[in-house]
């Protein structure tokens, strides 16, 4: 056999590759119930041998697809819609990008706005924190940070030390 056929046939055993729910779930770092949870939604569409369910490299990419989409924000029903727009043979990629342009667009104005608002609430309790402290170091309270059992700066611990 040739090194072309024999790279022929490789290919071809590797796209015709099935994977068992175990398999699957081991490679992605995942459960099987999780697969299962997406099957329910009818996300995945295994077919069935032996009573078992076998994954093709299809079910995969869709499965790493989803995860990657839920990872990055995308709702279950946001990823069923741009999954059903791919069709049967891809005749749909354009309607697939269109979509995820206008929802990644939407997605980073919303994260923009969000991340403008902690910025804020940040500034904001920064500054309350601060009042505290000067508060506390004035009257000579003691004050502690969360959690640590030390003074919560070196200006209080001095004044402290002073008042006894």
């Amino acid at each position: 056999m040739t090194a072309v056929r024999q790279r022929a046939k490789a290919d071809s055993s590797e796209s015709e590759k099935l994977y068992g729910i175990a398999e699957l779930a081991a490679e992605l770092g995942i459960t099987a119930r999780a697969i299962r949870f997406y099957e329910a939604k009818e996300l995945l569409a295994p077919v069935r041998a032996n009573g078992g369910r076998v994954y093709t490299r299809r079910d995969r990419a869709r499965l790493k697809l989803i995860l990657r989409a839920k990872s990055i924000g995308f709702s279950l029903a946001e990823v069923q819609q741009f999954l059903e727009l791919y069709g049967s043979r891809g005749e749909g990629r354009p309607l697939q990008v269109s979509f995820l342009a206008d929802r990644s667009a939407a997605m980073i104005a919303e994260l923009e706005q969000k991340q403008a608002d902690i910025v804020k609430t940040l500034e904001e309790l920064r500054d309350i924190h601060a009042q505290c402290l000067r508060f506390l170091a004035e009257d000579g309270t003691p004050c502690k940070t969360a959690g640590d059992g030390e003074a919560a700066d070196a200006p209080h611990k001095k004044s402290r030390r002073t008042a006894g």
